[in-house]
């Protein structure tokens, strides 16, 4: 499923850069750096086994030839986009797991942030 995979390659591509790149933050950063660093492990953990997971149902697609390619590209950016508001909006505001950087005012990140998803449902939308 092609949503699937656009869901982790956005969490792959957060998980990269903005974890271990920048370290601006951690997936959970209300505890120690230790379980910092482990929340981000599971979370590359979870990223690759829905890579995983969605390539296999692509393939499967393929295979009875029940594949749209219009379709796919249109689920994977619906996926890249409803990973990155549900992380900026459920993870960053309502849970408050982490933030996109601490120590500067964060509102200009969280409005950068969600607009991206915004922008990438809309890329994705029919």
């Amino acid at each position: 499923m092609p949503a699937l995979i656009g869901v982790a390659v956005m969490a792959a591509l957060d998980e990269i850069v903005f974890h271990q790149i920048l370290h601006w933050h951690h997936f959970y950063d209300r505890s120690t750096p230790g379980i910092g660093l482990l929340s981000d492990g599971l979370l590359h953990t979870g990223e690759l086994l829905a890579l995983v997971a969605g390539f296999f149902l692509f393939a499967d697609l393929r295979r009875r030839r029940a594949l749209s390619v219009a379709h796919a590209w249109a689920g994977f950016f619906l996926g890249l986009g409803l990973f990155q508001l549900f992380d900026g909006i459920v993870d960053h505001k309502l849970l408050r797991l982490h933030q996109v950087r601490y120590g500067v005012d964060v509102t200009p990140y969280d409005w950068a942030w969600n607009a991206t998803g915004l922008v990438l449902l809309l890329v994705g939308a029919p």
